[in-house]
């Protein structure tokens, strides 16, 4: 820590000298760490790597050797943005020799890149003859000193060089995946990397170690606030209560009380960084470290921490997030926390869009929750976009057709206002339905029920009329808070969504983790195809206790009122069997008893439409996940975007299995729902009711808009023809265009 603070102090010195102390700069460094060679390479326009100072290597190899990004080991550190501990650099494979630098006789390399703003400016590297790797307290004081050396380079226009090119005013489009659907047009607002420290090192420790405690507490009070407040009070109609939202923000609350990373922060600004300094040096380091994590729910965590550290920067300059937006603007960000969703839909935001995000995120979660079109998006429109660009967030149904158009031409902005207005209209039109009947139009009725997983989404049963809770996801609340909560808490979140549902039924799935939903710290293996490991049911039944408890937690919320239970990813009649034994056997503890207990079974494995005949005889229900049935009948990965387009539930064989099981569990009186995601477009749902499925559970944004469909429907005219097409479609990739083709002639709006 002393060397640290004694290297940092001599730094102090050179850097009011701005470019021209290179050469000073790496001759300090390479003394101080012991290295034989300390070199400083600096981006250029066109991605090039220029040697801009040594000690070590051959002076006139200064302004001549030249590496592209990504080439080389320096290459290689400035395209990743991560640090380079290498023993025996020049038997790396990335390592790109230089004949003119003279570095042959040099074994062992450590490289840091050289970043300020979210941007790389450039590498520094130091080397050694003797193979080594350097300690864990020598790469600290090097990206300590790359971060001094961030600042000498923006001041010489280094910034400004590796930014060249980037900014643009022509369109760009990015496919996208989406989180939310919905169409949403306006003014980009950047959410970028926080800017830098306007100062790096502390003139008096101990005050600036008050300082940094002193914003701890402000940025505590504000989360705090925040929670109690459960939404911004500018949401107006759409804020929820406390204890709602509660179940996403206590875990985050969690993360900002955690000793670990703050103790990280007071450990640099002892080093002798400012708070600010520290503040950015932390967060950058387990940013860099956890990028490397493909776990998706441990990525989440990242999405915390930036926004944590960018609450701490705010309280440590006085403020805190409060940058306006214009009204109507889409934000873009790399990631997104669960609090700077809350903030930023209180000023009006219109939807999302996200480097990094995944349909399980706290941020998709809560935009979810709120009715905001949201979307993920390849990296690169960070780099691309600036304030006020005007944009369009078009998060199609389908993920053939949802894009985001940044600065899009004149006739595209024409159209999609066309399309909102379209839209706009008919929003109003599903309004006007809210209260009445199901029914198509020869007066056949259809449930529409509602797919949920937190009691923020309670309010979406009046709003909707919904008839019911067709699917509660039970893990969501889980996967918010980071935990399995304990009985009595479970207990208490299943209450609530009993009685927000009075007479209505709500089926509730037992907790489907594992795939791509998994708990921190989980010890779940890890699998190269997790969707078709070790999940869900699987995982309760092998760990039985924590299924017990769950089981337990539903009996006790009924409180003697019917429930509804069902259970994922059922392979065989057998695992249904086994579920529904540790059901009954906590049922028979529990008093009062269910007035009703239903038990059923998910269809998500085609295995199971094998055993019908077995398996109508036990269960209460089915409800059909297309999600995961259509990724399992067809061996594609749902979340392959080069397969998203390629298999559709409007083809012959996913109809030729819907139409079996909607006949057999008609003749046994089993009712049988579709629950999956596919129920809320508009061809699926009409075709789901004419092969028989007269119950569907979908989002909440599906209810009303699938109502209006049915409405103007003559289902016993169209089973006919649907029977026709089926008939007719032997071998046929798709049986959308003839559906859509009868819907059209006979003015069904799709």
């Amino acid at each position: 820590m002393v060397a640290q603070r004694r290297l940092l102090g001599r730094l102090r010195e050179l850097m009011a000298r701005g470019a021209g102390s290179l050469p000073e700069l790496v001759r300090l460094v390479a003394g101080e760490l012991v290295s034989e060679v300390c070199s400083i390479y600096a981006l250029k326009p066109g991605d090039i790597l220029e040697l801009a100072a040594t000690e070590g290597l051959r002076p006139d190899s200064v302004g001549r050797t030249r590496l592209r990004v990504g080439e080389g080991i320096i290459g290689l550190v400035a395209a990743t943005s991560t640090a380079l501990n290498l023993p025996d650099a020049q038997n790396h494979p990335a390592f790109a020799y230089r004949a003119e630098t003279g570095e042959e006789p040099y074994a062992s390399m450590l490289a840091v890149p050289v970043r300020r703003a979210g941007r790389t400016l450039g590498v520094l590297a130091v080397q050694n003859r003797n193979p080594r790797r350097y300690d864990p307290g020598e790469v600290e004081e090097l990206e300590t000193v790359a971060m001094l050396l961030a600042e000498v380079l923006a001041a010489s226009g280094a910034e400004d060089s590796a930014a060249e090119g980037l900014g643009a005013t022509v369109p760009r489009r990015f496919p996208a995946v989406v989180l939310v659907p919905g169409l949403a047009m306006g003014p980009v607002v950047v959410l970028g990397a926080a800017p830098a420290p306007g100062r790096l090192l502390a003139e008096n420790t101990d005050a600036e170690l008050a300082r940094l405690n002193r914003a701890v507490t402000t940025m505590q009070q504000g989360i705090d606030a925040l929670i109690e407040a459960g939404l911004p009070r500018e949401a107006g109609a759409r804020n929820a209560d406390a204890a709602a939202s509660r179940e996403i923000l206590d875990a985050y609350r969690l993360v900002a009380a955690d000793a670990g990373w703050l103790r990280r922060v007071a450990d640099a600004v002892r080093g002798g960084l400012s708070a600010e300094a520290a503040v950015h040096r932390v967060a950058g380091d387990l940013r860099d470290r956890m990028r490397r994590i493909t776990d998706p729910y441990l990525r989440e965590r990242l999405a915390d921490l930036e926004d944590l550290a960018g609450r701490l920067l705010g309280a440590l300059n006085g403020g805190g997030h409060t940058a306006a937006a214009p009204p109507g603007a889409i934000l873009l960000a790399r990631r997104l926390g669960p609090a700077e969703v809350l903030d930023w839909h209180g000023r009006g935001i219109a939807g999302f869009v996200i480097e990094e995000g995944s349909a399980g995120s706290h941020a998709a979660i809560l935009a979810r929750a709120l009715g905001l079109p949201a979307v993920s998006v390849p990296r690169g429109i960070l780099e691309t976009a600036e304030d006020g660009d005007a944009v369009i967030l078009d998060a199609a149904e389908t993920q053939a057709g949802c894009q985001v158009i940044l600065r899009p031409e004149q006739d595209v902005i024409a159209l999609y206002h066309r399309a909102l207005d379209a839209r706009t209209a008919r929003q109003a039109g599903f309004a006007a339905l809210r209260d009445l009947p199901s029914v198509t139009r020869d007066a056949t009725p259809i449930t529409l029920m509602l797919n949920i997983g937190l009691a923020l989404e309670l309010a979406q049963l009046e709003a909707t009329a919904a008839a019911g809770i067709g699917l509660f996801r039970t893990e969501i609340a889980m996967l918010a808070r980071g935990a399995i909560a304990d009985v009595p808490e479970q207990a208490a979140v299943y209450a609530r969504v009993l009685d927000a549902a009075g007479d209505r039924p709500v089926l509730f799935r037992t907790l489907d983790l594992g795939g791509d939903k998994l708990l921190p710290g989980s010890d779940l293996p890890v699998e190269e195809n997790p969707a078709m490991g070790w999940r869900s049911l699987r995982i309760g039944l092998d760990r039985p206790a924590l299924l017990r408890r769950q089981l337990r937690a539903l009996l006790l919320a009924a409180g003697g009122r019917p429930l509804s239970i069902m259970f994922p990813m059922v392979a065989t009649v057998a695992e249904f069997r086994a579920a529904r034994a540790l059901l009954l056997a906590e049922a028979a503890k529990v008093r009062p008893a269910p007035a009703q207990l239903r038990i059923g079974t998910m269809l998500e494995i085609p295995a199971l439409m094998f055993q019908l005949p077995a398996l109508l005889k036990e269960v209460d229900f089915i409800s059909v996940g297309t999600n995961d049935l259509m990724q399992f009948l067809f061996a594609a990965d749902r979340g392959t975007p080069a397969l998203a387009n390629r298999y559709d539930l409007l083809s012959p064989p996913m109809l030729d299995l819907l139409g079996t099981l909607s006949d057999q569990c008609r003749a046994a009186g089993v009712p049988l729902s579709v629950c999956g995601e596919a129920a809320a477009r508009p061809a699926e749902a009409l075709t789901l009711v004419g092969l028989g499925i007269e119950s569907l559970s979908m989002p909440a944004s599906g209810i009303l808009p699938v109502k209006a469909l049915l409405r103007d429907v003559d289902l016993g005219g169209f089973r006919r023809v649907l029977a026709a097409i089926r008939r007719t479609g032997d071998g046929a990739a798709t049986l959308r265009e003839p559906i859509t083709a009868w819907a059209r002639e006979h003015g069904v709006a799709l």
